[in-house]
């Protein structure tokens, strides 16, 4: 089983790069299923009705997400109306919308996402191991392959969890920091890591955010408007070869498709 999973997606330029780039990705690559970061995809900070609609038609098959999830108010009204929209599991009880899902494919193999929320630099949450126990629990009796998505500041924390779930799932795949990670492997028990996946936006930026206001706000400490960038698009994310009958990973390879024009 080959999945695909695409790192933060930023604002207009980074749907635009989905959009053009994925179909032709897909079918070079077999592609059987596709998972993308989402909470950066309106203007860079949270995502819209909308823009969920436009992602999933763009043939992703699970949308995730960590803490930008809620910068558009709205997102409240509508985020339990998509199966396939996570946020973080490891909300407390009684927060809007689910942080898993098992999905079936094409060929009627099933596959589980799980998404996570780091606590090092990052909100104070319920714990993401804990957590993460108990969703795998619930996951592993209707899929043997379950990525996990980790939202999370901390590359420490990020491998402390990718060992704590090593063989337990296929993937634990770091996302937040918009910076493609050179540490991908398979660990010692078969579960596929990489500390972060990259981003899918504007790469003359940093980190999809205009240059200049980025600088300005270093240079003076006053906040400021952010704005998402233009140029040098890119999409970045992870190629996974996965058992799918156990459920251990074969191979990661992080890869970069950069946008013509």
């Amino acid at each position: 089983m080959k999945i695909l999973f695409i790192g933060d997606i930023v604002g207009k330029p980074g749907r635009r790069a989905v959009r053009e780039l994925l179909p032709s990705i897909m079918s070079e690559n077999g592609i059987d299923c596709v998972i993308a970061n989402c909470e950066n995809a309106a203007a860079g900070f949270g995502v819209t009705r909308d823009i969920v609609d436009e992602l999933l038609q763009s043939r992703i098959d699970v949308l995730t997400s960590g803490n930008h999830i809620w910068d558009k108010k709205e997102v409240m009204d509508f985020i339990g109306d998509y199966k396939t929209l996570l946020r973080p599991a490891n909300y407390p009880s009684g927060t809007p919308g689910q942080g898993s899902i098992v999905i079936p494919l094409h060929d009627g193999s099933k596959v589980g996402v799980l998404n996570l929320s780091g606590r090092v630099f990052m909100q104070s949450l319920d714990c993401p191991f804990r957590v993460a126990e108990r969703e795998i629990e619930k996951i592993k009796s209707k899929a043997a392959v379950i990525i996990v998505d980790f939202h999370a500041e901390a590359t420490s924390e990020k491998k402390t969890i990718g060992w704590f779930l090593d063989g337990r799932v296929s993937a634990v795949l770091g996302t937040h920091t918009h910076v493609q990670t050179a540490d991908e492997e398979i660990l010692a028990r078969g579960t596929a890591f990489i500390s972060d996946a990259g981003m899918t936006g504007p790469f003359d930026s940093v980190i999809g955010i205009r240059k200049e206001e980025i600088l300005e706000r270093f240079l003076t400490q006053v906040p400021n408007k952010f704005d998402v960038a233009k140029g040098d698009v890119r999409l970045q994310g992870v190629i996974l070869d996965v058992d799918g009958e156990s459920g251990k990973s074969r191979a990661i390879e992080r890869k970069t498709w950069r946008l013509a024009g």
